[in-house]
């Protein structure tokens, strides 16, 4: 038996300060819709059988594309059987199979089998998430790695494993959903045999699919970067609940892309550090392109997370300052009602004005009016004195 591990919202708040932990909680609840931003590897349970394969119950039924092509042809065709792939191993154009889905064991088993595929390498592709990596096969070549894609909302991303079987003159794509991808402009490139892409090698697609993967970050983070730039104005000039919610939504959305990149480097970087026969000099250079891209990708992300804990300072800081402020204005106001209260105490007393030393000002003409004007003199000179230091201004900030 399999299973995926998942890290509970609760657990991740208690980790956090404990005196926001009930607002923590109410804010995790109100984002995490998706339920897998922390969504650990897979892994087997312990004395499972090695080469398990674990079928999402919602997984798509898969379909399988051939596009094969040469220097002075390209063929995209729907293959209708795991076996008729078999032909096109040996060729010698240039064959992608794409399988787009993961949801028929039958199915993939039998491109295991077409492929010559080791049933640990079949478990990989099939049991989602894997960590990306490199694995070196006789007659083959294992990478898998993360796939991101912007929603169409443009609000968030959707991410997918992508397995990769390279071989001689083949190569063999696994994708966890047939609904989106970013291999569309190299399809394209194919397809109208536009740019280099037809003129090399298996190992050339290759790199091409795994550039078009590591530049699909960037819509991904460049979403990311306006997001917070609105938030930036939105925790000086009127943070709120929704602030804190929208700040650790995000905190948790760029950690699951660290996770994501942060292997793949790894991983590009085996394939030119190491070397493989499969992989010429050439394409290796390629290679080092698109690893300077991830590094880049890595260093902006590095500096997103930075930028999101220091809103979420900022946010503390809006705060506090904005409650000092409604104190400042409520000791304002108790200042000015102080003399006012003592007066009205002192006068409130039941002493009788006829008896020698018991407030005689009580018999005086006009004494009711002349305390009232004695009160409203210390509150206007109160008013005016805390105007003149400026304090007033706090009414206007509150109000905003």
């Amino acid at each position: 038996m399999t299973t995926k591990r998942f890290l509970s919202k609760t657990d991740r708040a208690e980790r956090l300060n404990p005196q926001h932990h009930a607002h923590l909680v109410e804010a995790l609840n109100a984002t995490d819709d998706d339920g897998d931003s922390y969504v650990d590897y897979f892994y087997d349970e312990p004395g499972s059988m090695p080469g398990t394969l674990t079928i999402e119950e919602d997984a798509s039924h898969p379909v399988i594309f051939l596009i094969d092509y040469d220097p002075n042809q390209a063929n995209r065709v729907k293959i209708q059987a795991p076996e008729d792939c078999a032909p096109h191993l040996k060729s010698s154009s240039v064959s992608w199979i794409d399988v787009q889905g993961l949801g028929s064991e039958n199915i993939l088993r039998r491109l295991g089998n077409v492929f010559k595929l080791h049933p640990l390498v079949l478990e990989d592709i099939v049991n989602v998430p894997q960590r990306p990596k490199v694995e070196e096969y006789d007659e083959h070549l294992l990478l898998i790695l993360r796939m991101v894609t912007l929603r169409e909302d443009g609000t968030r991303f959707l991410s997918e494993q992508v397995s990769f079987i390279l071989g001689e003159n083949y190569l063999l794509t696994v994708q966890e959903e047939p609904h989106y991808d970013c291999f569309g402009p190299v399809r394209e490139r194919i397809r109208t045999s536009k740019g280099n892409i037809r003129k090399h090698g298996v190992d050339y697609l290759t790199y091409a699919l795994l550039d078009a993967i590591v530049d699909g970050f960037f819509p991904v983070l460049e979403m990311y970067g306006e997001q917070l730039e609105e938030l930036e104005d939105e925790v000086v000039a009127n943070p709120s609940r929704q602030t804190l919610e929208r700040i650790h939504e995000i905190k948790r959305q760029l950690l699951t892309l660290r996770r994501a990149v942060w292997p793949q480097r790894d991983a590009i970087n085996s394939l030119i550090r190491d070397g493989n026969a499969l992989i010429s000099d050439e394409v290796r250079v390629y290679l080092r392109d698109c690893y300077d891209h991830i590094v880049q990708i890595l260093d902006i992300l590095e500096t997103y997370r930075e930028l999101a804990s220091s809103l979420m300072d900022v946010y503390l800081s809006s705060i506090s300052n904005k409650m000092n402020e409604i104190m400042k204005v409520l000791t304002i106001i108790s200042t000015i009602f102080i003399p006012l209260t003592f007066i009205a105490g002192v006068y409130g007393m039941n002493f009788d004005p006829e008896i020698i030393g018991n407030m005689p000002e009580l018999n005086f003409p006009y004494a009711y009016w002349i305390c009232w004007g004695v009160m409203l003199t210390i509150a206007i000179s109160l008013i005016f004195y805390f105007k003149r230091r400026g304090w007033f201004d706090n009414f206007s900030r509150i109000k905003e």
